[in-house]
């Protein structure tokens, strides 16, 4: 693998600033796909999602509206999606299965408390390059390293079953900041019931009452720009990521 030493100009480091995710960032400038895995071959369990937009905030759909009136306004579509996918869904989740109806909400596009990531750093890449005339980015996470704040004697990431109490106090919270408990975000393993989810390799964060994640809440939050490798892309005439169809087994 080759070593990356070429690094972002100045004017590429500013735009790459206005991102509003407080973390480490890496200042290199990605050419081609071999430079970026060897970037992102570090040691340790890391979940990555890509961004079309740099200037995009790192938040959950439903947790990203203003007031706290419309964040509630959001999270409470849930309700009427269980009762419609009731009747309309093949096999819908029982109704003790809180995790399997937020992830098939989220599924569908309505506004949850989750996040998507992945394991695969090359599904995160694809979804950075979305945006053609934007600069992209990749954020990666140690998800044990999220969840040791809330379980620091026995950090992991949350188990679907295991660990279904502590997950419905996290689906049953408001829109609210804060509160007298503050709930952190923790990092969450699927329930594997879609070929999308797996295909993806998703798994997710769970937002709390602090909406927004970073270093504070993830210490080993970092992000790097994808903006060199679409430039590098389009120069040479290489079809980009978002022109190209993604495996199912990537």
């Amino acid at each position: 693998m080759p070593i990356v030493t070429e690094r972002l100009n100045s004017r590429e480091q500013r735009r790459f600033a206005r991102c509003p995710v407080k973390c480490r960032r890496f200042d290199v400038r990605i050419r081609n796909l071999a430079e970026y895995i060897t970037v992102m071959s570090m040691p340790g369990p890391l979940w990555f999602r890509g961004h079309g937009d740099h200037r995009w905030r790192l938040g959950p759909s439903a947790l990203r509206y203003d007031t706290e009136d419309l964040r509630n306004a959001a999270l409470s579509l849930l309700a009427d999606f269980r009762r419609v996918g009731e009747i309309k869904l093949l096999r819908p989740p029982l109704l003790g299965e809180s995790l399997k109806w937020v992830q098939l909400a989220q599924h569908y596009g309505l506004p949850t408390r989750l996040l998507d990531w992945t394991e695969s750093p090359t599904v995160a890449l694809y979804f950075a390059c979305q945006e053609p005339k934007t600069d992209g980015l990749v954020f990666m996470m140690n998800p044990v390293d999220l969840n040791r704040a809330s379980f620091p004697k026995l950090p992991r990431v949350l188990d679907a079953h295991l660990d279904a109490k502590t997950i419905l106090r996290y689906l049953d919270l408001k829109g609210s900041v804060g509160g007298s408990r503050k709930h952190k975000t923790v990092a969450v393993n699927p329930v594997w019931n879609s070929e999308r989810i797996m295909a993806q390799k998703g798994v997710f964060s769970l937002h709390g009452t602090a909406f927004d994640l970073d270093d504070q809440q993830a210490p080993s939050l970092a992000s790097i720009s994808t903006g060199g490798l679409a430039c590098a892309m389009a120069q040479d005439g290489t079809p980009t990521l978002s022109q190209s169809r993604v495996p199912h087994d990537l």
